[in-house]
């Protein structure tokens, strides 16, 4: 793979060598890396003429598609900044992102027009909007508004960046879900992404030949990874949007010789409960590998994977933060079944430390936080320099996650500390009970939550998705109540049909808490 300077370089390049080459598949929509290109450049032309100056903002909020994108390397191609955001975010949380970022565009689609138009948003508060495919009336809002097809038109050549623009400026970016807080934008650099993808690249042994089934949201690092990487090499992404319905996804991956599938935990979960993929086993001939990130997935379910994957498909545990540009380590294939729970060791270009309270570096197998270091961490936050000095330091990346190395140097995370719940004076690592309730075998997915409670500080609350219909507390209990000492034993277990997902995959833990808030009021009024 060629060195790269700018992220919107992977684009270009593999244009240049596979200009007819599908490089998207979404719907009935194929798209060539040409195509993909000009598109890209027109859109990059458009921005320049309207004004949009290097390092300004400009904010994306679509699903995934080939508008997206072109949104994302066009935005690139113009020296500005791309900054996704969620598709399930609120019109609140929307204004009050774009006032922080002083954001010149917002380019969106007719799916978030009423939301949108009913915001109050201004013209202080954007320059232009960009729709695609818009269907309201905006003549009343007071806003520049574009649309879509006028703009991407075709252009063959990128405008030419303009001076200052180097490897090392602003290129992304990207929100973190806000689950301790609110949300904080990671600055990460043309450098910061580049230097991860390639790294990706190289120990995934990516090349043309690569057809990713892409299920994650382009918005979330993971997604971005996804795009980056195998634009990078010129493979093929497979866009489907409709993870909802898995087998229809299952069935596509074989019928398109997929080669690659990635997934969160609960993105895991649903193809093994819900969908027919030991049914499909056979006929995934072409499929690769499999790789996971996006936070811990129990034991019993990596066992699960291993053994309903086909024997030639690999599995690739993965670790990393929105902070790193997505990955930190990697557990190779061939570990997976002596160090299943481990994370793997470092990527190539990054350095994994195990550090005290002091910033002093841990020996083996004495556990303290993980410390990453290379040239894919982050700037910093955007508008957030308290923050940022929370977590950068002389030392790198302090991730917050609690582990060990072991005498071979493979990392293992033993908790996190917003994992740790007080209850009755005991500190305790939910993910620890999440692990025990799953080997059960009773439930495929399940989530632990601390409660406020007036005596204990907080009380355990289990929410987890039974495997039969006639599956009960009581059962569960006592089964936790075998493998648990008491204090660690949920106080409430509720069975739910599906655990609430943000539009990233991960369980939203406040919407749980939400659940139990309403079940509450409800038991109160009858």
């Amino acid at each position: 793979m060629e060195n790269h300077q700018f992220i919107h370089h992977f684009l270009e390049n593999s244009a240049a060598h596979y200009p007819e080459k599908i490089a998207l598949i979404h719907e009935e929509m194929r798209i060539c890396y040409a195509d993909l290109n000009v598109q890209a450049n027109s859109l990059a032309h458009w921005l320049a003429d309207s004004g949009v100056e290097p390092g300004d903002r400009v904010v994306i909020l679509l699903t995934n598609g080939p508008e997206y994108v072109v949104s994302y390397y066009g935005i690139l191609k113009a020296g500005a900044v791309a900054v996704p955001v969620s598709t399930d975010i609120r019109p609140e949380g929307l204004m009050s992102i774009l006032r922080e970022l002083e954001a010149k565009v917002l380019i969106s689609s007719n799916r978030f027009e009423r939301m949108l138009l009913t915001s109050g948003l201004s013209s202080a508060d954007i320059r232009m909007l960009l729709f695609v495919n818009p269907r309201m009336k905006w003549s009343a809002s007071g806003l520049s508004v574009s649309v879509w097809d006028e703009v991407v038109q075709g252009a063959n050549a990128a405008p030419n960046l303009k001076d200052g623009v180097t490897s090392s400026s602003l290129a992304s970016i990207i929100y973190t879900s806000g689950s301790t807080g609110k949300p904080k934008g990671v600055m990460l650099s043309h450098i910061n992404i580049v230097s991860n993808v390639n790294s990706i690249c190289q120990y995934l042994k990516l090349t043309s030949k690569d057809i990713q089934m892409v299920v994650l949201p382009f918005f979330y690092v993971m997604g971005k990874s996804l795009l980056n990487t195998h634009v990078a090499v010129g493979g093929t992404l497979i866009i489907n949007n409709r993870f909802a319905f898995p087998a229809a996804v299952i069935k596509q991956m074989a019928d398109e010789g997929v080669t690659a599938f990635s997934g969160v935990p609960s993105t895991y979960a649903h193809l093994l409960h819900r969908s027919p993929l030991a049914a499909y086993r056979d006929r995934l001939t072409t499929l690769r590998y499999c790789s996971q990130a996006g936070g811990h997935m129990p034991h019993r379910l990596k066992l699960k994977l291993k053994q309903t994957l086909p024997d030639h498909t690999d599995i690739f545990i993965m670790y990393g933060a929105t902070e790193a540009g997505a990955r930190l380590s990697y557990l190779p294939p061939d570990q997976v079944g002596t160090r299943i729970n481990s994370i793997g060791k470092a990527i190539p270009g990054v350095e994994l430390k195990i550090v005290g309270p002091g910033g002093e570096e841990l020996g083996i197998n004495q556990k303290g936080e993980i410390v990453g270091q290379g040239p894919n961490i982050m700037m910093g936050y955007w508008k957030s320099p308290e923050d940022s000095k929370k977590v950068l330091s002389s030392l790198g990346y302090h991730t917050g996650d609690i582990g060990y190395r072991d005498v071979d140097g493979y990392f293992f995370i033993t908790g996190r500390r917003d994992n740790l719940i007080k209850v009755g004076g005991h500190r305790i690592n939910t993910l620890e009970v999440e692990d025990i309730i799953i080997e059960s075998d009773k439930v495929s997915e399940v989530v632990v939550i601390g409660v406020p409670d007036s005596l204990l500080g907080n009380r355990l609350t289990a929410f987890a998705v039974a495997k039969t219909n006639d599956y009960q507390e009581a059962e569960l209990h006592r089964f936790c109540h075998q493998h648990l000492p008491s204090y660690k034993v949920p106080a409430e277990i509720h069975f739910v049909r599906s655990l609430p997902l943000k539009a990233n995959g991960k369980v939203d833990k406040t919407k749980c808490l939400s659940l139990l808030n309403k079940q509450f009021q409800k038991n109160e009024s009858s």
